[in-house]
């Protein structure tokens, strides 16, 4: 049985800058594309450093999961790449915030660059949110 994919596509997060979708929904799970720093409006980096970016990233992939019918509660697994490990503990500090206590699984990397400049890159695995 071949399952239907579908893509995400909002105006609340940054529009792809490549062949990608923002993300796609398969047999009740959401994969996002990973979401750096940028503005949905300017499409350009924010500023402010790590905090100000980690920020940026994850009220942008909270857009998408909503566009998707998921939630940041649903989130079972994050991928964090970060430019420089030394950014960890304040990046760390703003992904706790946003999870408020939930704990999804999640791997930590440092890469040798990441588009545009940016310090931080985050994608997600999520459940869609269950019909009540």
């Amino acid at each position: 049985m071949k399952s239907t994919i579908d893509l995400v596509k909002t105006t609340s997060a940054p529009a792809a800058i490549g062949p990608y979708a923002q993300a796609v929904i398969a047999d009740g799970y959401v994969y996002t594309s990973g979401q750096i720093g940028l503005s949905p409006v300017t499409q350009t980096l924010v500023t402010g450093g790590i905090v100000a970016e980690t920020e940026r990233v994850l009220a942008n992939l909270a857009a998408v999961l909503l566009a998707a019918g998921s939630s940041p509660r649903e989130v079972l697994k994050c991928t964090v790449f970060l430019a420089d490990l030394s950014d960890f503990a304040a990046m760390n500090e703003i992904y706790g915030r946003f999870f408020d206590g939930h704990t999804p699984a999640r791997s930590t990397v440092q890469v040798a660059a990441l588009p545009k400049g940016a310090r931080v890159e985050i994608d997600i695995v999520a459940r869609l949110t269950p019909k009540s």
